[in-house]
């Protein structure tokens, strides 16, 4: 299935159905009361998350949506029949926002739950709703109310608690094909990875984490230079970062440059848990570094290749996670 994480949706919700104005009109009561019934509410628009769904590519082929109006309402008090609901299945971490104005509407972030975006019209009341000593005939009903129209953008934000960062080709694609059962396209040239993959770290004594491999990131990728500026939303959930640099590169530099990147994104992000996995160990004699990097954070070196590193690597990700 191809990956989809934006759309667009314009939508009108249904309008709600006309109040009846209905006199009572029996054999043997031809001076009967008022007894017009109430129109039915219109249909609503709603997000629905669904925990087997990982992207929005269905949104994709419905951009406009329009939901059933209400029935009127008919004599002997009947209520008109409410408009059917739209329920869209969308997966969790799932944010809308108002197109004009990019407030957020809500988020979905479990199973079952659900969030209107654009509600229904009340049904109008029917004239028994107005009569009163004064007037024991009242010929007004209320019209239905009309159903909300918004244009709204639809995002999708993966729920991990861990990201992987790096630059395109650091092994990020290898690491968690090796932490996880997640097999994502793995091969020797720049920007394999060209859509997230999560993939769950399993552990000792039942514990485990959700990993998330993100598209590599280029320098000025906040500007919209590359694939990561695409994929860097999905950063915003993790709990921690963890940065992949090959140890064959200047791993500091490439480290001060990713930070840089993020920071230019968004500030908080740099406020997140970070950690530093230096890769492709198993080029080095002993796996040991011939200098070892100037960083202001942990890092662990690692082979995905020989598994060197990758318990510890794992264990210093949970102690983070579980602020120990």
């Amino acid at each position: 299935m191809r990956f989809a994480d934006y759309a667009k949706l314009y939508l009108k919700a249904g309008d709600g159905g006309a109040g009846m104005a209905h006199f009572r009109r029996e054999k043997f009561v031809p001076r009967g009361g008022p007894d017009g019934g109430d129109g039915g509410d219109g249909g609503s628009i709603i997000l629905e998350g669904y925990s087997h769904m990982n992207t929005l590519l269905d949104l994709r082929y419905k951009k406009f949506l329009k939901a059933p109006k209400g029935r009127p309402g008919g004599s002997s008090q009947k209520t008109g029949k409410k408009g059917d609901d739209i329920v869209l299945r969308v997966p969790l971490g799932t944010v809308a926002y108002e197109n004009e104005t990019r407030r957020v509407i809500g988020e979905v972030v479990q199973h079952g739950e659900q969030l209107v975006l654009a509600q229904g019209g009340r049904g109008g009341l029917g004239n028994t709703h107005f009569k009163t000593a004064t007037n024991q005939t009242p010929q007004y009903a209320q019209p239905g109310e009309p159903g909300v129209e918004i244009v709204v953008e639809i995002e999708l934000k993966l729920i991990a608690e861990v990201g992987l960062v790096g630059f395109p080709n650091a092994g990020k694609s290898t690491l968690l094909s090796s932490l996880s059962a997640a097999r994502p396209k793995i091969a020797d040239y720049p920007f394999t990875t060209l859509e997230p993959n999560l993939g769950v770290v399993q552990m000792p004594d039942h514990r485990s984490f959700v990993m998330a491999d993100i598209p590599g990131i280029i320098e000025k990728a906040h500007e919209g230079k590359g694939l990561g500026l695409q994929f860097l939303r999905h950063i915003e959930r993790n709990k921690v970062l963890l940065f992949v640099i090959n140890g064959m590169s200047d791993v500091a530099d490439e480290y001060r440059i990713l930070c840089e990147e993020l920071h230019a994104y968004r500030k908080d992000l740099m406020d997140k848990p970070r950690l530093v996995a230096i890769t492709h160990m198993d080029l080095f004699p002993e796996f040991k570094l011939e200098e070892q990097p100037e960083l202001d954070v942990r890092h662990v070196p690692v082979s995905a290749v020989t598994g060197f590193g990758l318990d510890e690597l794992k264990e210093r990700i949970w102690e983070m996670l579980h602020d120990k």
